[in-house]
């Protein structure tokens, strides 16, 4: 049976009949449950999974004002992005 012939069973329902058979589908979807975390790390926890990082590289750790960092970033950014505003792409 096609999705197309349940459709057109489902529209001989009444309007009734037809939300009941909308949540049991609904009800029908399995969805994965969040995964529990267990218990919160404790900081002796959370530095060895630090140590345990490669390192990372640093964008522009010559600049040390937060603030300049953010607008430096921001206009690289919009540099990058500049062809696709002006519709060269």
């Amino acid at each position: 049976m096609t999705l197309a012939e349940v459709l057109q069973q489902a529209q001989t329902l009444s309007a009734h009949e037809r939300k009941e058979l909308v949540k049991l589908l609904v009800d029908s979807l399995e969805f994965p449950e969040p995964a529990a975390s267990s218990h919160p790390k404790t900081g002796v926890q959370i530095a060895a999974l630090l140590n345990q990082m490669a390192p990372i590289e640093f964008v522009d750790p010559e600049i040390e004002d937060p603030v300049e960092w953010v607008n430096a970033q921001r206009r690289k950014e919009a540099n990058r992005l500049a062809p696709y505003w002006k519709g060269d792409k």
